[in-house]
């Protein structure tokens, strides 16, 4: 009777999502699609295929079910959580891109934490994973093949094959589900922003991304594991989704969420992508570029404790009037990272330093400088990926739990 009555209240209060404010272009308050469930928002479905067994939670700040984190559903709902797995930017989402996240305690709940992120990782996985039978998965993902938190979830499932363990994926809409765009990883560039054979923009869900590395046979050592996937309601691969908060500390609002396929490839060079300003990933520029009206400082703050060019004024351009129609149609747009190369490049010579070697772990290939550095445009760069975006949209179908349109 009693859990009957806490899922009924708990069903209730995710449903205000309804009419509660998403983070929009602006960052501020915007009416979303009613229609739209997350898995977590089914406490239903899961609770009774979790009663009993020793749960470890893959989740972040993002795993929101109305005003209420997971784990407080699965913990009142008699879930016995053993403990906490935290990604990039640790289990309440604060820290810094790349900043090491130790393990430890969370302060509001007392469940263990334990860092996926850093150094020891694979150790401290293994142990954690001794007290678990069954890891959950409830973390808001934006779909790009160097957004950490699927790598994360690769681990956790490659663990979990190994030591037998099953895995329950409660599903989460992609913000850039819509888009399938970018070079396909050459595996040879396999990096911890970048684990999979998939596109840029793979347009897939965590569920079925997962999926996808089960029935691929993505897994370690030719393993599998025992998975299951709590579907979105309501959702398509056409749906505008935004988010209920903030996925990480430099993805502030939609603008940079639909940006970030594009801007992300700044990290691998000398110029900002505004880390340390209020409009991260929705601008870019370098205190050498010339001819730009538009100027920004970045300063150390919260989650760009030391951000590139920090203190030094920078002359570049300002993307926030781009409409959230225009930064989806674009994809993985070369031109600003092309732009700024050129100009950096004739008023600095900068040359063959402009790009580290990080640039092939993003990109995914190792042709696509030398494109760029050899003059090749946008649009030419972008066709030499169109064949193996249209094989990966085949190869993905089997594993789909929504539709395209």
């Amino acid at each position: 009777m009693f859990k009957s009555l806490f899922i009924a209240a708990v069903m209730a209060a995710s449903s205000l999502i309804q009419v509660q404010g998403r983070i929009d272009s602006a960052g501020a308050a915007s009416v979303v699609e009613p229609a739209i469930m997350t898995g977590a928002e089914q406490p239903q479905v899961y609770l009774p295929m979790l009663e009993g067994e020793r749960v470890g939670l893959f989740s972040n700040h993002t795993g929101v079910v109305g005003d209420r984190h997971t784990l407080d559903v699965l913990r009142e709902g008699g879930i016995d959580v053993a403990c906490v797995f935290a990604p990039e930017h640790g289990f309440r989402g604060t820290a810094d891109a790349g900043e090491h996240v130790a393990s430890g305690v969370d302060s509001k709940t007392g469940v263990r934490v334990v860092s996926l992120y850093g150094p020891g990782r694979a150790k401290a996985m293994a142990e954690a994973m001794k007290d678990i039978d069954v890891v959950v998965v409830d973390i808001q993902d934006v779909g790009l093949r160097y957004y950490t938190y699927y790598c994360t979830m690769l681990e956790l499932m490659n663990e979990a094959a190994r030591t037998g363990r099953r895995v329950l994926v409660l599903d989460r809409p992609n913000p850039n589900g819509m888009t399938v765009d970018g070079p396909v990883l050459d595996m040879k560039y396999e990096s911890g922003v970048g684990r999979l054979p998939i596109p840029v923009c793979h347009g897939m869900t965590m569920g079925e991304l997962a999926r996808m590395i089960v029935g691929e046979g993505w897994l370690k050592d030719g393993r599998t594991v025992a998975l299951d996937v709590v579907p979105c309601k309501g959702y398509t691969h056409s749906s505008r989704y935004r988010l209920p908060v903030s996925p990480s500390p430099n993805l502030p609002n939609m603008t940079a969420i639909y940006l970030y396929p594009s801007i992300c490839f700044f990290e691998a060079t000398p110029a900002s992508l505004g880390r340390g300003t209020d409009f991260p990933f929705q601008v870019y520029g370098h205190p050498d570029m010339r001819g730009y009206k538009f100027e920004f400082t970045p300063q150390s703050r919260p989650g760009a404790k030391n951000p590139p060019q920090l203190g030094r004024l920078c002359h570049g351009v300002d993307l926030r009037g781009v409409t959230d129609d225009e930064a989806i149609a674009q994809g993985v747009n070369l031109e600003y990272i092309i732009d700024a190369y050129r100009n950096l490049n004739a008023s600095t010579g900068i040359g063959d330093k402009f790009f580290t070697s990080f640039f092939e772990k993003l990109i995914g290939r190792g042709d696509i400088r030398t494109m760029i550095e050899q003059g090749l445009s946008a649009e030419e760069i972008k066709a030499t990926w169109a064949d193996d975006v249209a094989r990966f949209r085949q190869q993905r179908r089997p594993y789909l739990l929504y539709d395209e349109n």
